[in-house]
């Protein structure tokens, strides 16, 4: 399937889980992106924000240091998951990025 990651063409709480591979740095709105992740998965569902590099790696790659408001940075992103039906169970942005969260409605 090929589709606007805002708007999915998924019926509400479709899914158990979803796995997003790089996506919200490539969304012009990373909640309204996560909130349509929330809306296609049941309550309880799971999530999972990965990335085969980490934040400092990637900011290193363009000549940059990783900054504390991204949207992949823990608070904004735990902020943004929680603004839309989603509570952060663990983050890891070590070598690799990986964020897990459940969905709460």
């Amino acid at each position: 399937m090929l589709a606007d990651a805002r708007h999915l063409p998924l019926p509400d709480a479709a899914l158990g889980a979803v796995f997003a591979a790089g996506l919200l740095n490539h969304l012009p709105d990373a909640r309204a992106g996560l909130a349509e992740l929330a809306r296609v998965t049941a309550a309880g569902g799971r999530l999972v924000l990965f990335h085969p590099s980490g934040r400092a790696v990637l900011a290193a790659r363009h000549g940059r240091t990783p900054s504390p408001d991204e949207p992949l940075a823990q608070t904004p992103l735990r902020e943004a998951l929680h603004a839309s039906g989603w509570a952060l169970d663990s983050y890891d942005d070590g070598a690799r990025f990986c964020a897990l969260a459940t969905r709460t409605g």
